[in-house]
């Protein structure tokens, strides 16, 4: 008995009322299942959670007050250190000098830009040739800025991974890259340092094993809410304090991404959530690591998410004394780990 086009409700039947209120329910029930599924599979893909308790790798020994050393002369003595200063080339050489105190074989990779001269400084520990993992961070600062956070924080922490190295050398060739003109006006350029150095290694056809950058890695705070995210979507996922780090790439950098997690949540008690997403979530690519995906390369960048939790950055705030060292030194105790692990699984 068909329905009529415009019923009257008490003229249709019991049987007909009841069967599309189940279907209506049935409908948005479905659908609601549909998207709580698609949430949750985008919140898996975007956290990579790892589902069993990481092994544990041995810590190497790393003294806080040698980071904060470096941290000083990078901020402090070497002010400023943007492209027009004079502070750029005496970290240059700060650099190469404690590269070569810790044993590596460093060169420079020396270009011209605007009529003055820089480099990026390479520290090379392990093999003189095969597949190589290669660690980075930027030197330069952003202005008339001390950059202690930004980035003084991961070339000291740099310098230290290079001390590890030079007590025992990795079975893979290990590059340890610090890189010149991240900073404007050269940041998204092919002028920057990191740019050049992606398409040295994919010039020369180097193999590559991993690349991990590190991008501010020296402020920590247990206060809620002090954690800032770019949409509420990662705010329902990540924490609301300022006490992790977070390893970021693409989504084709999973592999690598769960593989620096598992290291550094071995080492230390040091809290670290990732991200895997697309280019355009802010900065997802506001660092040295992106020229390399650029070239070909698979690519992290480990960080302590900068201005989303650095209330300081670019700023005269940006100081030595504002960092937390002892942190730093779990940080440096989670990439050694995370590169040995890389370097012997590609040996």
């Amino acid at each position: 008995m068909p329905i009529p086009e415009s019923p009257d409700p008490s003229a249709i039947p019991e049987t007909f009322r009841t069967w599309d209120r189940h279907r209506r329910w049935k409908v948005l029930a479905g659908l609601a299942l549909v998207l709580l599924g698609l949430g949750t599979g985008a919140a898996v893909l975007a956290t990579q959670p790892l589902l069993l308790k990481p092994p544990e790798e041995p810590a190497i020994a790393v003294e806080a007050g040698r980071l904060e050393t470096h941290v000083r002369y990078l901020s402090e003595t070497c002010l400023p250190r943007d492209w027009r200063g004079p502070g750029l080339a005496r970290a240059a050489d700060y650099l190469a000098a404690a590269f070569q105190e810790a044993g590596g074989r460093v060169s420079r990779q020396t270009f011209a830009v605007r009529e003055r001269p820089f480099a990026n400084i390479v520290a090379t520990f392990g093999p003189e040739n095969g597949p190589r993992v290669v660690v980075g961070a930027h030197y330069d600062a952003c202005g008339e800025q001390p950059g202690a956070d930004d980035n003084a924080s991961g070339v000291a922490c740099l310098l230290e991974l290079a001390q590890a190295f030079g007590r025992s050398a990795p079975v893979q060739r290990v590059d340890l890259v610090a890189y010149t003109l991240e900073e404007p006006p050269f940041f998204c350029t092919s002028e920057m340092g990191s740019a050049r150095h992606a398409r040295l290694l994919k010039e020369t056809r180097a193999e590559v094993t991993a690349v991990i950058v590190l991008e501010m890695v020296g402020r920590f705070t247990e206060v809620p809410n002090s954690q800032r995210y770019p949409s509420a979507f990662l705010d329902s996922l990540y924490p609301d304090r300022g006490n992790f780090v977070l390893v970021a790439g693409r989504f084709g950098d999973i592999g690598l991404t769960r593989q620096v997690k598992t290291a550094l949540l071995g080492t230390t008690a040091l809290p670290v959530v990732s991200l895997n997403g697309p280019r355009w979530i802010p900065g997802m690519d506001f660092s040295d690591h992106y020229p390399y995906w650029d070239q070909g390369f698979t690519a992290v960048m480990i960080t302590d998410t900068a201005f989303y939790r650095n209330t300081d950055y670019h700023t005269a705030n940006d100081t030595a004394d504002r960092l937390d060292y002892a942190r730093m030194t779990q940080v440096v105790q989670g990439v050694h780990a995370a590169v040995t692990r890389l370097a012997k699984r590609a040996h």
